[in-house]
């Protein structure tokens, strides 16, 4: 898949201790993702809150690239650093927030590639949208938020229109997208993991709503 594979996750070594930079360097090609879903009002907030949280994490590494070497030094660093302000400040923060869209990302996709659909209407992706926004967002958005995604979901594409854009284009086999989304999650989804694992065990996960 074009859009997906076009730059690897290095796989997640034994001590689960993530290497900043080859992450950053990764995850900066997934923003266009949330062009491919239309719906700008919704998505392009999404994008840019992405795109601005992997620089800001990418500043914190640029100032010291052998203290800050892993994700988790960054943490530790911080806590250290911020004191009581610490985990709602500087790169904590920033990939807190990275994590859920990249959650919200990896669940539509694992969705979409289980199967799961609506059998009357197969070709949309509300299902799966639906599910990726009650588990990764939905409970750290406000009243107003929820209800500007709900909307949202109507203006969806297609799942093939999806499946295209994501292909850049280019037509292929349903079957053969399916298959490099497979590929794409069984790369990123332990790395996801292992940060989400990181924030439980270092107590830095926060449950204010933006």
């Amino acid at each position: 898949m074009a859009l997906l594979l076009e730059h690897e996750f290095k796989p997640l070594p034994a001590d689960k201790q993530i290497e900043t930079l080859p992450f950053l360097e990764a995850v900066a090609h997934l923003p266009p993702f949330f062009d491919c879903l239309g719906t700008p009002i919704v998505y392009s907030p999404v994008k840019a809150d992405l795109t601005g949280n992997i620089k800001k994490i990418r500043a914190v590494y640029d100032s010291n690239p052998t203290k800050f070497k892993t994700l988790q030094n960054i943490l530790e660093a911080e806590k250290e650093m911020h004191g009581s302000a610490w985990p709602k400040t500087g790169a904590t923060l920033a990939l807190m927030w990275l994590k859920r869209g990249l959650k919200f990302m990896l669940v539509l996709l694992q969705s979409i590639s289980d199967g799961e659909r609506d059998e009357e209407h197969p070709n949309l992706i509300r299902v799966n949208a639906m599910k990726a926004y009650e588990i990764a967002l939905k409970k750290y958005h406000g009243w107003m938020l929820q209800k500007l995604f709900m909307g949202s979901v109507y203006a969806l594409p297609y799942k093939s229109d999806l499946l295209k854009a994501l292909e850049k284009g280019k037509e292929v086999k349903e079957e053969e997208s399916i298959e490099k989304i497979h590929q794409f999650l069984a790369r990123v989804t332990p790395i996801l993991d292992a940060i989400y694992e990181m924030y439980t065990k270092m107590n830095a996960e926060l449950s204010y709503k933006a």
